[in-house]
């Protein structure tokens, strides 16, 4: 009879914890295991939800930026990341999406970080994660595993420090190179090391300082539970999404400014934004990761909240024709440049019809202008295939409204050109005031009911 009475009472005290109406913080967390539960919600208020924060898409990084097995063998990764919407609890995904075998994490903890570049925490703060009530985890290959939440009070556009202690390397690494964010590795379990470093590890005094590598692996998420009317905005894109030519450690990407500005506004601060972008990434192919569709479910489907699709892609697809890459001699015929234009309008058309299905709304972003890009090197006919995608992006009846970056950034007295204060040096990506420029020309009335 004891057995019965005391798993009746561990469901019962199991479905305070994890109930919709969670909204007590931890005064003084722990740093081992941390508590969950929480008194529930009165009766008559409106339930808190689970929306993203932050979040990075996977992909198998190429080998100049994937870690040597060996430096993640008895290894702990700590990776800072920079939330949008703040909360009174959270939850971590963790990502073997492109493993071959199952990976097995051995701890992992969450702190708050004095310095986004810094792997320093306040150890106050530090608290265990549990994944269905065990201390490791092991993914299978393929997958995404989501901690238990804890109890903990996140503030908007906060960072936190993740950390975690794998005892063998993944076979196949899953990460995120773009992380525009440095990431800090050490050998042993040292998860809640407060200054990440060999003096923090007892005994080891001749333990080397933590090694730096600007990419995130293995984590894919970060939601916070945050009060009724929350939601999150997600931005599907390539490296102009991801952030290429903004500042390390700076969060200032054209995301990031949209996250500021909807935190500031009374009306939209409960709306918080996932930047999905991948470097390199196109509509149609696979180049670095998987082509939007292939990712469309993952990276925008099931993240949690997610009321409003941004669509910014398609410059690597019209740049790739350019390059006469995957033609026969090398040169595109007219014919291939209309049958381009059709494939990119075709699988705007897909990803607003699986968007709708799901109700979100689904805003289409004009593409940037690249001409005199070194890496492309378009001419006349890629601008004209542009200038009709855009064209489409701006028609009534396609997209539920228009975010129009190419009127943003393109130099009026040369619209096929970056303004050259928006330009990055690259002529393909802006700089940091011309995401500033972009951030700042999103309406926010987009996002409000």
């Amino acid at each position: 009879m004891m057995a019965v009475y005391s798993r009746r009472y561990f469901l019962i005290a199991l479905a305070f914890a994890f109930a919709p109406g969670l909204v007590a913080a931890q005064s003084a967390p722990s740093t081992s295991s941390p508590s969950r539960s929480a008194p529930s919600a009165p009766a008559s208020a409106a339930p808190a939800t689970w929306v993203v924060s932050w979040a990075a898409s996977q992909q198998i990084p190429e080998p100049a930026n994937a870690l040597p097995p060996d430096d993640l063998r008895d290894a702990t990764l700590r990776q800072i990341v920079h939330l949008s919407v703040g909360g009174s609890a959270l939850r971590v995904h963790l990502s073997n999406a492109f493993g071959t075998n199952a990976l097995h994490f051995t701890s992992v903890h969450v702190a708050r970080p004095f310095s986004p570049a810094s792997p320093a925490i306040d150890p106050a703060t530090d608290m265990a994660l549990t994944f269905a009530g065990q201390n490791e985890v092991t993914i299978p290959p393929g997958a995404e595993f989501v901690s238990d939440p804890v109890a903990i009070v996140l503030a908007p556009l906060s960072d936190l420090a993740v950390s975690f202690h794998l005892d063998a390397p993944p076979a196949v690494e899953t990460g995120h190179p773009g992380s525009r964010a440095t990431s800090y590795y050490l050998h042993g379990d040292l998860v809640s090391a407060p200054g990440f470093s060999g003096p923090d590890w007892p005994g080891r005094p001749d333990q080397p300082a933590a090694k730096k590598i600007d990419h995130w692996y293995q984590l894919a998420g970060v939601d916070v539970l945050a009060p009724a009317g929350a939601a999150s905005v997600a931005a599907l894109g390539d490296s102009i999404t991801d952030g290429h030519g903004s500042t390390t450690n700076g969060n200032d990407r054209w995301t990031d400014v949209l996250a500021a500005r909807l935190s500031a506004a009374p009306a939209t601060h409960l709306i918080g934004v996932s930047n999905q972008g991948i470097g390199g990434n196109h509509l149609l192919t696979d180049g670095l990761g998987p082509n939007a569709l292939a990712r469309f479910d993952r990276d925008v489907l099931a993240q949690a909240g997610v009321r409003w699709l941004i669509v910014f892609e398609g410059v690597n697809d019209l740049g790739k024709l350019a390059r006469g890459e995957d033609l026969p001699n090398g040169v595109a015929t007219p014919a291939d440049h209309a049958a381009l234009v059709a494939r990119i309008l075709a699988a705007y058309q897909q990803m607003i019809l699986r968007a709708h299905a799901q109700s979100l709304r689904v805003y289409g972003a004009t593409i940037t202008p690249y001409v005199g890009s070194d890496y492309y090197h378009p001419g006349p006919a890629e601008e004209v295939d542009r200038e009709a995608v855009n064209a489409w992006i701006r028609a009534p009846g396609h997209f539920d409204a228009v975010v129009d970056f190419d009127a943003v950034v393109r130099d009026p007295a040369h619209p096929d050109h970056l303004l050259p204060a928006f330009d990055c040096g690259d002529h393909l990506h802006p700089s940091p005031a011309g995401y500033r420029a972009m951030g700042n020309a999103i309406p926010l009335s987009l996002f409000t009911p």
